[in-house]
């Protein structure tokens, strides 16, 4: 029987590493991003894996404490095989990937920790007469103009490649996004001759998308740090690629990331909804009940003060209104 041959990479991407906990966190974030990190090392000791990518933001910010680094580049130090990663923009001064030397994440790339891909290099990644072109499109500041696809796109392979992936850190989508927000869709970039195309920065990341026999992923982040009713019911995953003689990607759900409930707050969110409800309803009531051309000013803030149902909060914040408006038009005559 022939022995399949197979080479095998995990990919994940935006783990933030902080030291304080973001203020939508209800745990301590720091204790939580090791345990997920210490998973992954475990992921990649019993899958096999023969090289780690990170789609950047490896860090929340350029300049973490020495303590955090110190910290996390014991976990990172421990996994067994090598890691390539392109910067994000939490990763870099000013979203400049010239800067990467006087970061942290530069740091661990001098420490043999980690290697940063730069644009334009091209690194082979090679096991048992398979190889892989793996080339990166770190964070710039107009990753997502509508002229700059070409970050996003791979025009160029190697003859000795038989795969070609390419990592990005862009908000790259599948479908429209907010009106305002700059993104790059997948459809504007299938001409790519990558056949894998990673990408970090959504952190909400998409369903795999395949167009011609090629591959367009984003698991999301593998933390949580927005609120967002989506975020709570996400769960953090890594993505596993097989490549033989064809490609096949499977996701593993991380064990060590808790429900969405238990560990990130809404409750500033969900009172602001409750204000805006109680106010709604307020006016609502008003608008029923006062004939606003045949009542005085005055008795409108007597059947205010004695609305039943109303917080007083409410109350007050209402009646506060039309005095001023009251005192406004006292000036004016």
């Amino acid at each position: 029987m022939l022995e399949v041959i197979n080479l095998r990479l995990l990919f994940f991407t935006d783990t933030h590493i902080r030291g304080t906990s973001p203020k939508n966190r209800k745990d301590d974030f720091v204790e939580t991003l090791e345990e997920k990190l210490y998973e992954i090392s475990w992921i990649i000791d019993h899958h096999n894996i023969d090289f780690v990518l990170h789609g950047g933001d490896l860090f929340d910010r350029p300049d973490v404490s020495v303590s955090i680094v110190s910290r996390f580049a014991k976990i990172l130090n421990k996994i067994s095989v090598p890691i390539y990663m392109i910067s994000g923009n939490h990763d870099i001064y000013g979203h400049n990937p010239k800067t990467i030397n006087r970061t942290m994440m530069g740091l661990l790339k001098e420490l043999d920790i980690l290697n940063i891909i730069n644009k334009d290099e091209k690194v082979l990644l090679k096991k048992d007469g398979i190889q892989v072109q793996l080339t990166g499109q770190p964070y710039v500041y107009n990753i997502d103009e509508s002229v700059n696809k070409n970050y996003y796109i791979v025009n160029n392979v190697v003859d000795s490649a038989d795969y070609s992936i390419h990592l990005v850190h862009g908000m790259l989508l599948d479908r429209p996004f907010i009106k305002g927000v700059s993104y790059t869709l997948i459809d504007d970039i299938k001409t790519t001759l990558a056949d894998i195309t990673l990408a970090g920065h959504y952190h909400s990341g998409f369903n795999e998308v395949e167009i011609d026999g090629k591959y367009f992923l984003n698991p999301g982040s593998i933390v949580r740090i927005s609120n967002s009713l989506q975020e709570l019911k996400r769960k953090p995953k890594v993505i596993i690629i097989d490549l033989n003689e064809e490609i096949n990607i499977s996701y593993i759900h991380l064990k060590t990331a808790k429900e969405g409930k238990l560990i990130l707050d809404r409750r500033e969110i969900e009172n602001n909804i409750y204000k805006r409800e109680r106010l709604y309803e307020f006016k609502h009531t008003i608008d029923a009940t006062l004939d606003f051309e045949k009542m005085n000013i005055n008795d409108v803030l007597i059947k205010v003060s004695n609305t039943e149902g109303i917080e007083e909060a409410v109350k007050e914040e209402a009646l506060r209104r039309i005095a001023n408006i009251q005192m406004n038009q006292l000036e004016d005559k």
